[in-house]
C-alpha cells in the first residue's frame, strides 16, 4: 500500500457548501439525469441577464490591442480612479490611493485576513453568512464568531448579540449588505448602532461586503463607509454580481480610515498585493467600461431579478412545509424547512437532489448554528424555468 502524504489541517477543514453540493449532482449527471441547478449565484448561468455589451467590447479591445501584460499591483490607475469616484458618490471621500483591485472579493478577503489576523484573534461575522468568512480566518490561527441575524424580523441584526460577543480580540467585524444568503438590507440605524459598539474597541475594523448593493429593493440601503467618521471601514465590491460578469474575477477593496489607524496594516496589504503581481488586465478594462459608460441597462436587469424573486416568494407561500422572509436585496431566498420529516437540512437537500434532481444548498453550510433548518436557492432563472423545480419541491414534500 502506498503511504499517503498528510494534508494540512488548514486545507482539510475547508468547506464551501455552495460548490460541495455539486459533487453528488455531477455523479447523477454522469448517470444521465438532468439536474436543475439553483445552488450558485452566477447570473450568466441563466437566460436574460447577460454581461453588458459595452463591457465585453472593452474587454475584447484590450485583448485585440495586446493589453495582456502585467498591470500595476494595486490596479489600473484609471480603474482605481473610477472606483474612487463611484464610492465617493455613495457619500464618503474615497481617493484613488484608497482603492486596491483584486481577483474578486474572495482574494480581497484572503489578503485582509492575512494582514489583520494572528493566533488568538477573531472575526465577528453575521450568522448566516457567505462561507469564506468561516473558512479562511482559521488559516491564520484566528476564529470566526457568529453574531445572530433575527429570522423572525427580516433577518435584522441582533445588536445585543454583537455587544455580548465583542472583545479586544475582535479585529474584524463583518457587515454583508445586502446579506448573502438571507437578502436582508441593514438600515442606517442598524449600521450606526454597530459603529457605536465598535467605537469602544480601537483595534476593530469594519468589513463592509457590498457586492450586491446595486440589487437593493428597499430603497433604504446606505453605504456603510458613509456612516463612519472615526471607525475604519474596508468596503468590498466588484464586477461579479451587479455588473453580471462573475467569471472575470475582478473585485476591489476601498479603505476608509478617517483617523489614520491602519497605516501599518495597509503597508502589509500592499506587500501582499505586490507579491501576487496583479489582477487580470483585460478584465479590468471591461470593469472600467462598466463604471464609466452607460449604466441604464441595470434597471432592466434589476427589474427581471425582482420579478423572479417575487415569483419564487409566491410559490413558496403555496407549499406546505416551507416558509421564507422576503429579501430586501440580492437574488437569493433563504427558505425555512418546516417539513416535519426533515432530519437535517443537509439530508433534506441531498434527498431532494437524488429523488427530484433539484440542487439547492443546505442552510447549515452558511452557519451551523444560525442557518440550520434552511436552504438557499438562487432566483435567477426565467419564471418558466423556475416553475419546474417548485413543482418538484412541492411533490417532494407533499406527494
Amino acid at each position: 500500500m502506498v503511504e499517503q502524504v498528510d494534508v494540512s489541517q488548514r486545507a482539510a477543514a475547508i468547506e464551501y457548501a455552495i460548490r460541495d453540493v455539486v459533487v453528488p449532482a455531477v455523479e447523477l449527471e454522469k448517470q444521465g439525469h438532468e439536474i436543475i441547478r439553483l445552488n450558485i449565484g452566477d447570473p450568466l448561468a441563466y437566460e436574460g441577464l447577460p454581461t453588458p455589451t459595452h463591457m465585453i467590447d472593452a474587454y475584447k479591445q484590450a485583448l485585440d490591442s495586446q493589453d495582456n501584460g502585467y498591470g500595476p499591483s494595486y490596479g489600473l490607475p484609471a480603474l482605481r480612479q473610477a472606483i474612487a469616484s463611484t464610492e465617493t458618490g455613495k457619500g464618503w471621500p474615497c481617493s484613488e490611493d484608497d482603492v486596491y483591485v483584486t481577483h474578486g472579493v474572495t482574494e480581497a478577503l484572503q489578503i485582509i485576513f492575512a494582514a489583520f489576523l494572528e493566533e488568538g484573534t477573531k472575526v465577528l461575522a453575521p450568522g448566516p453568512h457567505y462561507p469564506p468568512y468561516m473558512a479562511y480566518p482559521q488559516m491564520y490561527g484566528a476564529t470566526t464568531v457568529e453574531y445572530r441575524l433575527n429570522p423572525k424580523d427580516g433577518w435584522s441584526i441582533d445588536l445585543d448579540d454583537i455587544r455580548q460577543k465583542m472583545d479586544d480580540s475582535v479585529r474584524l467585524l463583518v457587515l454583508i449588505n445586502p446579506n448573502n444568503p438571507t437578502g436582508n438590507v441593514a438600515t442606517a440605524a442598524e449600521v450606526d448602532a454597530v459603529f457605536t459598539i465598535a467605537r469602544d474597541y480601537p483595534n476593530c475594523t469594519i468589513i463592509a461586503d457590498e457586492i450586491y448593493d446595486g440589487l437593493d429593493f428597499t430603497g433604504s440601503l446606505v453605504s456603510i463607509a458613509s456612516r463612519s467618521t472615526d471607525v475604519p471601514v474596508i468596503a468590498l465590491n466588484g464586477v461579479s454580481k451587479v455588473y453580471f460578469a462573475p467569471g472575470w474575477r475582478i473585485g476591489y477593496m476601498a479603505w476608509h480610515d478617517p483617523e489614520g489607524r491602519l497605516a501599518l496594516v495597509r503597508d502589509g496589504v500592499e506587500r501582499l498585493l505586490r507579491s501576487r503581481l496583479c489582477a487580470s488586465t483585460p478584465a479590468q478594462h471591461g470593469f472600467l467600461a462598466g463604471l464609466t459608460e452607460d449604466r441604464g441597462w441595470l434597471e432592466g436587469h434589476r427589474a427581471r431579478v425582482k420579478q423572479r424573486l417575487d415569483y419564487c416568494m409566491k410559490r413558496i407561500e403555496t407549499i406546505d412545509g416551507l416558509e421564507c422572509e422576503a429579501p430586501g436585496g440580492a437574488f437569493y431566498l433563504f427558505v425555512r424547512i418546516t417539513d416535519e420529516r426533515a432530519v437535517s437540512d443537509k439530508q433534506w437537500v441531498l434527498d431532494l437532489l437524488h429523488k427530484h434532481h433539484v440542487l439547492v444548498v443546505h442552510g447549515s453550510g452558511f452557519s451551523p448554528e444560525f442557518g440550520a433548518g434552511h436552504f438557499r436557492m438562487v432566483c435567477l432563472p426565467a419564471i418558466d424555468v423556475l416553475a419546474t423545480p417548485f413543482d418538484r419541491i412541492d411533490q417532494f414534500i407533499n406527494g
